[in-house]
């Protein structure tokens, strides 16, 4: 199973793939966990003690990889490089393991904006592609606000998009743009997840904003996420029994897709 999850910053979408991650992990999965967010925090939500998240290095700074694999130097300009650079191997050799989960992180590409035509943006959506469309393991990836890293190649692959959105105009409004997008692209299968609702009234304006839209669940805000994150545990092993109970619901459903 290929899922992304996307949404405004700060709306839990790390909470939520590290809580899938561990959860398939846990199940026996062969599971790959995709960092494409610039504020990559998934290595906190798998619970990675920050003395090991220091050895993971992000695929955009492994530089002499990229530019073997596309045969250009990095942040130079006026070059001709491979489009189609060698990428099948980086998952098995970059990922870094823990808890039966191997997690990838992208990393920011600094030079030029993030839809430049270099070296690096053209080896990391190769890499996704890869992933996407060609990998046998059950892939999380933990978007940035938008579907940057996705298209009309890698749709098809991608077997459900959750958008997950919190009781705010702001993530409305975000959760809004990233529907429209993926109808631009022809992901089909978009399902939106609610987080941090302190009330009914929380979760009675999350329905009201997005009226049409499948709303798998709606997770209650929690104390003991934030206490976890805190303590360095991973999201599975810091959250109470009303949030274990959502998040045993939000399983259920993603694996009847």
């Amino acid at each position: 199973m290929k899922i992304a999850i996307s949404g405004k910053g700060g709306v839990g979408k790390s909470t939520i793939a590290g809580a899938l991650a561990l959860y398939f992990a846990q199940k026996g999965n062969k599971v790959l966990a995709l960092d494409a967010d610039p504020d990559a925090n998934l290595a906190r939500a798998l619970g990675i003690p920050d003395e090991e998240q220091k050895n993971i290095v992000p695929i955009s700074r492994q530089i002499a990889l990229i530019e073997e694999r596309t045969g250009a130097k990095v942040a130079q300009y006026g070059q001709i490089f491979k489009m189609n650079p060698e990428v099948k191997d980086v998952a098995d050799g970059y990922a870094y393991p823990y808890k039966g989960v191997s997690l990838l992180v992208l990393g920011a590409i600094k030079a030029g904006g993030s839809g430049c035509a270099c070296p690096e943006n053209t080896f990391i959506k190769a890499l996704v592609t890869d992933l996407v469309l060609y990998k046998n393991e059950t892939l999380i990836m933990d978007m940035e606000a938008g579907i940057e890293h996705l298209g009309r190649a890698t749709a098809s692959g991608v077997d459900v998009m959750i958008v997950v959105v919190e009781p705010g105009q702001r993530s409305v409004d975000c959760a809004k743009t990233i529907l429209r997008m993926t109808k631009e692209i022809g992901l089909k299968n978009v399902v939106l997840v609610g987080n941090k609702a302190a009330n009914q009234a929380d979760e009675d304006f999350i329905r009201d904003s997005l009226p049409g839209q499948e709303i798998i669940t709606i997770l209650p805000y929690s104390e003991a996420v934030r206490s976890a994150d805190r303590d360095g545990k991973s999201v599975l092993d810091g959250n109470d029994a009303v949030l274990s109970a959502k998040l045993q619901q939000l399983f259920a459903k993603i694996e009847d897709i």
